[in-house]
C-alpha cells in the first residue's frame, strides 16, 4: 500500500519518545525490554519520515536529567545508543541520511563521544533526511551555554551588548542551522516539554499521543502528520481566511 499524501508536510518533526518503562511494566517485563523495543520504533519512524519527505527529524534520546536514573538503566540506555550507531550507521549512510547530535559534550564518557563524532563525520555530506539525536541534552543548559558564549565575546570586546539579538542567540544554540520544529510529538499521554527545545518550540505545533513509544508505528506517525496538515499556523498573524476577510 502506498504512503498517504498530505497538503502540508512539516519540514522538521521533533519527538519526545516517552513511555518505554511503562510499556514494559504493563507487560510484566524489565524496563530494559521497553527501551529495546523503543529502538525498533526509532528505526520505523526514521524510515517513515524519510519516505514522506520530512527533512529534519529530532529524537530526544537521552536528557541531561536521565543520569539520575538507576545506574543499571543508564548503562542499558547508553549500550542501546552505542549498538544503534554501530548497527545502523552504515544503513543510514546508504539511505543518504545525515546524523547530527545536539547536547552537552563536555563531560561525556570516552566510549560514547567518539561514536557520536564518527556518526556525524561519516554522514556529513548526506543530503536526504537529517536525523538529529538529542543526547545529554537539556534546553535550559543549551540556552545557558549559548549565553555564556555571547558573554565571553562581550567581555573580549568582540560584541556589544546592544547588538545581541534573538537571531544571534539562535546561532549559538546546539541547533544552529536547523529550522525550528514545525511539529513536536510526545508519546505516552504526558503533556509537557520536559526541557526539550524550549527556545525552538516558540511556534511549534504540539501533538500529545496516548500510545507508549514502543507502540509508535508508521501509521501513528502518518496520523500525526494528517492532523498537522489540518491545522492553521498563523505565527502571531492572521489565518488565510481572516486575512482574506480583512482585505475584502
Amino acid at each position: 500500500m502506498s504512503d498517504p499524501t498530505f497538503s502540508a508536510v512539516p519540514e522538521h518533526v521533533a519527538i519526545i519518545m516517552d513511555g518505554n518503562g511503562r510499556w514494559a511494566n504493563a507487560r510484566g517485563l524489565p524496563r530494559t525490554m521497553g527501551h529495546r523495543k523503543g529502538v525498533e520504533a526509532v528505526r520505523e519512524t526514521v524510515r517513515a519520515a524519510g519516505d514522506i519527505g520530512v527533512k529534519y527529524l529530532t529524537l530526544f534520546a537521552f536528557s541531561s536529567e536521565n543520569w539520575r536514573r538507576p545506574e543499571t538503566e543508564v548503562s542499558d540506555l547508553l549500550g542501546l545508543l552505542k549498538a544503534f550507531i554501530r548497527r545502523d550507521l552504515a544503513e543510514l549512510h546508504r539511505q543518504n541520511v545525515r546524523i547530527r547530535v545536539i547536547g552537552d559534550r563536555s563531560n561525556l564518557r570516552g566510549d560514547i563521544l567518539p561514536l557520536l563524532i564518527e556518526a556525524e563525520e561519516t554522514t556529513r555530506d548526506n543530503t536526504a533526511l537529517t536525523l538529529v539525536i538529542a543526547f545529554n541534552y537539556g534546553s535550559r543548559d543549551e540556552i545557558a551555554r549559548a549565553v555564556v558564549s555571547l558573554a565571553k565575546d562581550v567581555e573580549a570586546g568582540r560584541l556589544r551588548p546592544q547588538d545581541i539579538s534573538p537571531e544571534l542567540l539562535d546561532a549559538r544554540l546546539d541547533t544552529a542551522g536547523i529550522p525550528d520544529p514545525d511539529l513536536i510529538i510526545r508519546t505516552s499521554g504526558e503533556e509537557r516539554l520536559s526541557n526539550f527545545l524550549l527556545w525552538q518550540a516558540a511556534y511549534s505545533e504540539f501533538m500529545f499521543m496516548p500510545e507508549y513509544w514502543p507502540d509508535f508505528s508508521r501509521d501513528l506517525f502518518f496520523a500525526a502528520l494528517e492532523k498537522y496538515a489540518a491545522r492553521d499556523r498563523r505565527f502571531g498573524g492572521l489565518s488565510g481566511k481572516q486575512a482574506a476577510a480583512v482585505g475584502s
